[in-house]
């Protein structure tokens, strides 16, 4: 592994550390609450808004796709740079993670040059959203048990099904979905990969209110909505070659290790006072903590190094992506954890104006969990861990070479 930039990185880091200071506001309180997760997403989809129209004039917003394309035909260790660079600082994310991270990219490789000249700069420059549709009440981890059905007629597709867990669903323009078109043939072989048009007639979108008081995910229902073939990606019945597009990129988004968390719960320690009035940065048990989670952070980080050193050579990283992302959301919610037992009674009030933190710490407590649901769980990384970076065996998969409509299902 090579830690060091090179020189043609050094010099961009450079760069990008110019734009960033001169065009993102001053890093207050103020701002860092004009962004929280509790603020009216209106107001926070028009700041983001904002701020993806300037990134993506800069070339910031997709360091990696083609200047044709409205990127700036940099690397992939450019954009990691970037991206390093630009976690410094609290500035509006999420609206476009998904859309620019994992749908565009999909649409990029497998559409046609009208899909790219039509939907890419929108979604770029923050002018329009998108979603990705894959998880069913059914289909979770096991994404090719999925039961949306798509059926021919005439130069349309009809598709009936529901799916679950649509981060951004309810801001969405525009979506991604996968959708079982043959019934009859083994289940990664009947599906078929579409974008469509979120308000097309006959879909429909609720939020679901989760217990940390977001209201980010969603539940999406179709009912003999009509796609034109037009929109589909890839060939008919080849939407599991398409998906793993999708899941690739999903896989290196959500291995990016951020501590964001940990600087949150240092920034807090700098100041807080135990109940016996002593400075909490000061307390053995404390300090343990930190130096715990600073060796595991190292053992990420120079994981992470691997990756960026692929990157900077122009190979592909592989597998051992999925080990940030099984670590790190793990370690967040052991973040908040100790943070709210360090408040006292204090630690279990999630109202912004009388908990410590505003509410930080017991609203990341809670929604924890679901971090080591969402990009897959905790055992399916570790299966991934385990079969693809230390060449364990394989589980056993009597179900590959079945047919879909012949499975066993529940009562």
């Amino acid at each position: 592994m090579d830690f060091n930039d090179t020189p043609q990185e050094a010099t961009f880091r450079a760069e990008v550390k110019t734009w960033l200071k001169a065009n993102v506001p001053d890093q207050n309180q103020e701002v860092a609450s004009a962004y929280s997760s509790r603020q009216n997403q209106a107001e926070a989809l028009a700041k983001a808004k904002e701020w993806q129209a300037k990134k993506a004039a800069a070339g910031y917003a997709a360091v990696t796709w083609p200047k044709e394309l409205g990127g700036l035909g940099g690397t992939p260790m450019q954009n990691v740079i970037y991206a390093d660079e630009e976690s410094k600082y609290v500035v509006p994310r999420g609206f476009f993670d998904i859309g620019l991270g994992m749908c565009i990219p999909t649409l990029i490789k497998h559409g046609t040059d009208a899909h790219r000249q039509r939907y890419v700069k929108p979604a770029l420059y923050g002018e329009e959203v998108w979603c990705q549709l894959f998880s069913e009440p059914v289909a979770g981890s096991d994404l090719a048990g999925i039961r949306t059905r798509a059926e021919k007629d005439g130069d349309d597709w009809i598709l009936n099904g529901q799916k679950i867990w649509t981060s951004g669903a309810h801001h969405a323009d525009y979506g991604i979905i996968v959708t079982r078109s043959d019934p009859t043939v083994p289940k990664h072989q009947g599906l078929t990969f579409f974008f469509l048009d979120m308000t097309s007639p006959g879909v429909e979108v609720k939020p679901i209110k989760q217990i940390s008081g977001g209201r980010n995910f969603n539940e999406v229902f179709f009912t003999d909505v009509r796609v034109p073939d037009s929109q589909r990606l890839g060939g008919v019945g080849e939407g599991w070659k398409v998906s793993l597009t999708t899941l690739m990129n999903e896989r290196l988004s959500a291995g990016r290790t951020l501590d964001a968390d940990m600087v949150e719960f240092i920034a807090m320690i700098k100041t807080f006072t135990l109940e016996d009035g002593s400075p909490a940065i000061k307390n053995a048990d404390v300090r343990g903590k930190l130096a715990d989670w600073y060796a595991e952070g190292q053992g990420l980080k120079y994981t992470r190094f691997r990756t960026m050193t692929a990157l900077s050579k122009g190979q592909t990283p592989g597998p051992e992506a999925s080990i940030g992302k099984c670590v790190s959301a793990a370690r967040s919610q052991d973040y908040a954890a100790f943070a709210m037992e360090l408040m006292g009674m204090g630690g279990v009030v999630t109202d912004p104006e009388h908990s410590p933190q505003q509410g930080f710490f017991p609203e990341s407590w809670i929604l924890a969990p679901a971090m080591r649901i969402a990009g897959g769980t905790d055992e399916i990384l570790r299966n991934i861990i385990a079969e693809r970076v230390l060449g364990l065996p394989g589980d056993v998969r009597v179900d590959k070479d079945m047919p879909f409509n012949e499975l066993p299902t529940g009562a």
